[in-house]
């Protein structure tokens, strides 16, 4: 059933224009988002444009993100402005979300009907199992969304820092060769609780920046495209605090 909702235009676009409301205030009032790098989102084509992003809460990044899509629909750059764009927001674009965090609460199921694309975890933490990337089912279903809108996706799968990427990511753009922006998101583990829902630090500096499209060897091996997109997303080792190469970076 839920599959079903979330391929009704009119359905996602009333889940945006509530949960982009009450999210609203808490990205421009209550906290201070700034944005940068719209010019590269301005002129993409409405598929087969594949997000890369880091990863801090469950919710409130991909929310934020939704937001400045539909900024840029209505010709706002590196800012959201008035939200009058909740009005007719911009619904082409998909998100990739575990399984079983799009399906722990009704605040979740909710918004996954903004255009989830559900993916299960192949590995387990407890476990201790080697990460082993998407379910090859998994990377289908993102292929598919592929095909028809934008997608955003989360090489890491998790909002710890500086956790390895997820091969899979990397095979989906050797198969569907789409163009990879990839963004840079920082202070949503500071400003909200994991799950992006609840204040932890009012009045912080949220931003979200979006690089040139990547240029993409598709032939190369999925390995060496994975390490790029670390180090477009600065969450390779590189760029870990403390690392010298960052420092003398910095200097």
């Amino acid at each position: 059933m839920i599959e079903r909702l979330k391929r009704i235009r009119i359905i996602r676009a009333i889940v945006y224009t509530i949960v982009g409301s009450v999210y609203y205030p808490a990205l421009v009032w209550v906290n201070k988002l700034k944005v940068s790098g719209t010019e590269h989102i301005e002129k993409l084509p409405r598929q087969n444009v594949l997000f890369v992003s880091n990863h801090q809460t469950y919710f409130a990044d991909v929310i934020a993100l939704l937001h400045v899509f539909c900024a840029v629909k209505w010709n706002k750059k590196n800012k959201l402005g008035v939200p009058y764009y909740l009005l007719n927001p911009f619904t082409n674009v998909h998100y990739v979300g575990a399984a079983k965090t799009l399906e722990s609460s009704w605040l979740a199921r909710l918004f996954s009907l903004a255009g989830a694309v559900s993916v299960k975890r192949t590995w387990n933490r407890d476990a201790n199992e080697e990460r082993k990337g998407l379910d090859t089912s998994d990377i289908r279903k993102i292929e598919r969304a592929l095909n028809t809108s934008w997608v955003i996706t989360f090489p890491q799968g998790t909002t710890t820092p500086f956790a390895p990427g997820r091969k899979g990511t990397a095979l989906i753009i050797k198969h569907t060769q789409p163009i990879v922006i990839p963004v840079v998101i920082d202070g949503f583990s500071t400003a909200f609780d994991k799950k992006g829902i609840r204040f932890r630090k009012k009045g912080t500096r949220l931003s979200i920046t979006f690089k040139e499209p990547m240029a993409i060897d598709y032939d190369a091996p999925a390995e060496k495209i994975l390490a790029d997109i670390m180090d477009a997303i600065e969450q390779s080792k590189s760029f870990m605090p403390g690392n010298p190469s960052r420092e003398r970076t910095k200097m």
